[in-house]
């Protein structure tokens, strides 16, 4: 582990690309310019994993470097791991955690699937301010790099006065500048089917989703601002509970009480 520098924050990095990830390790040397840095990410690629937590399996943690560390699972292990372990992997609680570069934007309803956003999920659920960045494959990795970090060092000023816990950055294609716009979730519809193929040796194996995603409209959206070239800062909710229903499920509860025999 590096050592801990108490005049600077402390950053605990990690992605669903792997270890190994080339926007990870843009985004980590960005944010060393003001933090310290830690990175727990995963052994291999783990998108589309979720919050998954591997509670059926061993582990194991390896440590690759200074202040770099691979599990040999999901994102949201990762942090857990870092967060738990007892001082092998951070010095000390994290300021923030991150969640990223992803390669490849996690706009819609991509956050419920996405290991990126999963991995800074599992920081926010623990108290701890949390971003998870994605940038588009065409843009300039360093740039959008720089992009985010420069957006976790005004979040980590700004946190006294209060901003949201769980956050989640897309930045577009090119090489900015990027204007920043604060977003609700848009509407990204997938081509759902499931393919069937037979291997070389007779076998049927099968593969789930479509092509590339298309865009509904849906104004003041994170889907709406990529389109348009601008990058997009979404709060996500920790709490699931639909508010706008709960009085619907209410009386659907006091309905169905109320129509069960006694005792």
């Amino acid at each position: 582990m590096l050592p801990s520098s108490v005049t600077r924050p402390l950053i605990l990095l990690t992605n669903d690309d792997g270890y190994l990830a080339l926007g990870l390790r843009a985004l980590r040397d960005e944010l060393a310019r003001f933090a310290d840095v830690v990175i727990c990410a995963p052994e291999s690629e783990q998108s589309a994993t979720s919050h998954t937590l591997s509670i059926h399996r061993p582990l194991h943690l390896r440590r690759t470097s200074d202040g770099v560390f691979a599990v040999d699972g999901t994102p949201a292990d990762c942090v857990y791991v870092a967060l738990h372990a007892e001082g092998r992997v951070l010095p000390r609680a994290p300021d923030v955690v991150v969640s990223g570069l992803n390669h490849g934007p996690n706009l819609g309803a991509d956050v419920f699937y996405s290991g990126t956003v999963g991995g800074a999920r599992e920081g926010a659920l623990r108290g701890i301010l949390a971003l998870a960045a994605s940038a588009a494959a065409e843009a300039d990795h360093g740039a959008a790099a720089g992009f985010a970090a420069e957006i976790v060092g005004q979040l980590l000023e700004h946190r006294a006065r209060g901003v949201p816990r769980l956050m989640n950055l897309n930045i577009p294609g090119g090489a900015g500048p990027w204007r920043l716009r604060s977003t609700v979730l848009g509407a990204r519809l997938y081509e759902e089917k499931v393919t069937f193929q037979v291997d070389p040796r007779g076998r049927e194996h099968l593969w789930i989703g479509g092509a590339t995603p298309e865009h509904a409209l849906v104004s003041g959206s994170d889907t709406e601002a990529f389109d348009a070239g601008d990058a997009s800062l979404t709060p996500l909710l920790l709490d699931l509970t639909a508010g706008m229903d709960a009085r619907v499920a209410s009386s659907f509860v006091a309905e169905f009480s109320a129509a069960r025999p006694p005792g």
